[in-house]
């Protein structure tokens, strides 16, 4: 295991120069990654595969569906601002290992639920788990990783997104399979089991600091890659307007990627007339490609700047949609899933490093907290108008438009953000 992560993370070029940090960075980014997968690949991303057949037992209209969606982006939402406060407070260690025993205990509770009541408030508070767990998990990227490798980080612990939707694209269709109509319940139980032990090894594993491995001598400038890069530079000082010009941005993928992520199964299998199994098939195309997609968009802005990787990204994003919203024989159907797993973790990923960028590693988790306040209005809105657009016209279509023009607007939002005040 300790062979196989390092070499993992040599080949991503995440490695710093072992003397500063022990050794322990590659530990970090790969329960960075575990994390990830739990909060929000299985507290998250699993909704698509599992709205199908709990749709059917509890029987929720699309409304409901897509409310089901926002009422998780508002707990996430919520729970924003309060990670930031926590961390301070306990670390960030112990604030993620809360947050997943959070995800984890209500998903265990949503497995026995009997109605869309019960399944609302419980999906609010897998939600608030998971914002208490990713928020610090991603500022600790700033504490570990220098600019200069921050997003290829980034987008190596998000990539444990990706590795959930793999899993939920092939295992709850067979479960649903093997256990019929309530099948999906069983897929909630294994989804909290899950994550209350990705919990534990959280707990285990992270450190909030370099500095909490003693890595070097008492005293040595060189301890850590923060205390390198401060020693260099001062913190930057970016001012609010560009924060909330961030911000903005972050909240068109918001609105948009949660579209498509949680209704897209229902397209396939309502409107396109695929098997269920099919399109969990595809869900898991669309995980297997987006395990790339964070190392590849964190590497390019790493390279190109922030702001060139947000324009390629969401320009990407809007064909997707396109692709998707146009009754097109199945083969665009095809590329746009392609498309989207390729894309689906850029915007987070560059996000995360930009956090640092603009405010710090001192200042990440609350620079990133406050854009994530854009982000989860935008996913708040997002699926709950997707919903009531497709109960009125029958068709996820009007809302993959919405979607693609959203995204249009996000690349030319993009293209004027400032640069961090030490570029």
């Amino acid at each position: 295991m300790r062979r196989t992560g390092r070499a993992l993370l040599e080949q991503s070029g995440l490695l710093l120069n072992e003397s500063k940090i022990g050794r322990y960075d590659w530990i970090i980014a790969l329960t960075g990654m575990a994390v990830t997968f739990s909060c929000l690949g299985l507290g998250r991303f699993s909704l698509g595969m599992l709205l199908p057949s709990m749709g059917l037992s509890l029987d929720l209209n699309y409304s409901q569906m897509g409310l089901i969606g926002t009422g998780n982006f508002v707990g996430y939402m919520s729970s924003v601002v309060l990670a930031g406060i926590v961390a301070r407070v306990i670390g960030a260690r112990w604030t993620v290992s809360i947050g997943l025993v959070l995800v984890g205990g209500s998903m265990v509770l949503v497995s026995r639920a009997t109605g869309y009541p019960e399944v609302m408030s419980l999906y609010v508070a897998t939600g608030v788990g998971s914002g208490l767990a990713n928020i610090p998990m991603m500022g600790l990227v700033s504490r570990w990783f220098t600019k200069r490798n921050r997003g290829r980080a980034a987008g190596f612990i998000l990539s444990g997104n990706g590795i959930a939707i793999v899993f939920a694209g092939l295992f709850i269709p067979w479960v649903n399979a093997s256990a019929g109509v309530e099948g999906w319940r069983t897929g909630w139980l294994t989804n909290g089991a899950i994550s209350l032990v990705i919990a534990a090894v959280a707990a285990v594993f992270l450190r909030n600091e370099p500095t909490e491995r003693k890595a070097a001598p008492p005293g040595n400038a060189e301890m850590s890659p923060v205390s390198s890069e401060q020693s260099a530079v001062k913190e930057p000082k970016t001012g609010k307007w560009t924060m909330v010009h961030l911000g903005c941005v972050y909240a068109l993928f918001g609105a948009t990627y949660a579209v498509y992520a949680t209704f897209i199964v229902v397209t396939l299998v309502s409107e396109r007339g695929f098997g269920e199994n099919t399109a969990g098939m595809f869900w898991a195309i669309v995980g297997g490609l987006s395990i790339f997609s964070g190392p590849l968009f964190g590497s390019i802005s790493d390279r190109l700047g922030r702001k060139a990787g947000m324009m390629l990204a969401y320009a990407m994003f809007a064909i997707s949609y396109v692709l998707v919203a146009v009754d097109l024989p199945n083969a665009f159907l095809y590329a746009s899933i392609a498309i989207f797993g390729l894309t689906v973790w850029s915007i987070p990923t560059i996000m995360s490093a930009a956090a640092g960028d603009y405010a710090g590693p001192a200042g990440a988790i609350k620079a990133l907290g406050f854009i994530t306040l854009f982000f989860g209005l935008g996913q708040i809105t997002g699926p709950a108008l997707a919903g009531f657009t497709a109960d009125i016209s029958g068709t996820f279509s009007i809302a993959f438009w919405l979607c693609a023009i959203l995204s249009v607007a996000a690349v030319l939002l993009a293209g004027f953000l400032r640069p961090p005040s030490d570029a």
